[in-house]
């Protein structure tokens, strides 16, 4: 997948192409319905497939908060690769970018640039200056400049409409099974390993300490899985303040089964499964320990559970 991070940077396309619209953070199954809505009509109607997306995040600079993303720009880039996209454009949002209007983001971005003949986007769409532009503004352009458009409906599992702002708040509260239904797959940091106090080799249960670019790690006990490399290893992850020894600071933490070599400044991936357990204050540093024995016991159940010839 080609990934242009400038308009100036497009290389010649063809006349017609399919053009997905949207943020896309988490690219959970309510972003996967319109992938795959994209390759299937750009494959029908032989048009060129393209991507456009937007970093930073509108909200950031629209409503001047902080927005906590669900993924960096490159793991939202990387899962995109994964749907068959042939080109995503990354268009810097800054404040003159927010002062286009609707028609003129259309005309001069969309038509010109990205040469659109079939623009996809959610149902609840909007573009343009002062978020001006919705989907029935959509058709109305698109009978003026010449292509077709069409609007997915959002997601539904089991009751809960498919949003990232959802499995924000899913993940805050540890409910990571859900969020991974949402999602469609498990929900994932990344991350460097940095030097923590040594306190679980002491417990004779030695950790990665993890120090992570990403917005969210949702807090508690957890059944997961770590990347090293290209390899994946049982683990259990811990994300919290380490209440047991008077500690504040929000750690992320991975216990890393059948895994004994250094691990200091690797970059790891965090896969979260099923939630073990909230985080609890501990009367002394072997009760702790035999917490852990006993969340190493039922995360080997997991792992057995899931694979049982192994």
């Amino acid at each position: 997948m080609q990934e242009i991070k400038s308009l100036k940077d497009i290389p010649s396309l063809p006349d017609s192409c399919a053009v997905a619209i949207g943020n896309f953070d988490g690219v959970h199954l309510g972003h996967r319905k319109i992938l795959q809505v994209l390759i299937e009509d750009a494959k029908k109607n032989n048009l060129f497939p393209l991507l456009l997306t937007f970093h930073p995040h509108p909200a950031k600079i629209l409503a001047k908060r902080k927005i906590e993303l669900l993924q960096t720009i490159e793991q939202r880039l990387d899962e995109i690769k994964k749907s068959g996209v042939q080109m995503t454009v990354v268009l810097f949002f800054d404040h003159n970018l927010s002062q286009i209007t609707a028609e003129e983001f259309i005309r001069t971005i969309i038509v010109q640039k990205l040469k659109a003949k079939k623009v996809i986007v959610g149902d609840n769409f909007r573009f343009g200056k002062d978020r001006d532009g919705d989907v029935e503004k959509l058709h109305e352009l698109a009978s003026r400049y010449g292509f077709s458009i069409q609007s997915i409906p959002r997601v539904t599992v089991q009751g809960s409409v498919v949003s990232s702002s959802l499995i924000r708040k899913l993940l805050h509260k540890g409910e990571i099974e859900k969020a991974n239904m949402l999602l469609g797959r498990p929900y994932e940091i990344e991350g460097t390993v940095v030097r923590g106090k040594s306190r679980g080799k002491r417990l004779g249960y030695p950790t990665a300490n993890i120090h992570s670019l990403n917005d969210v790690a949702p807090p508690g006990v957890f059944v997961s899985k770590v990347g090293i490399d290209s390899q994946i290893y049982p683990s259990i992850t811990h994300v919290g303040s380490k209440p047991t020894f008077n500690e504040k600071d929000i750690m992320i933490e991975s216990y890393i089964i059948d895994y004994n070599d250094s691990l200091y400044k690797k970059k790891l991936r965090v896969f979260f499964l099923k939630k073990i357990r909230e985080e609890i204050k501990f009367e002394t540093a072997e009760a702790l320990s035999l917490q852990i024995k006993n969340d190493l016991e039922k995360t080997l159940a997991y792992f057995q559970k899931q694979n049982p010839q192994s």
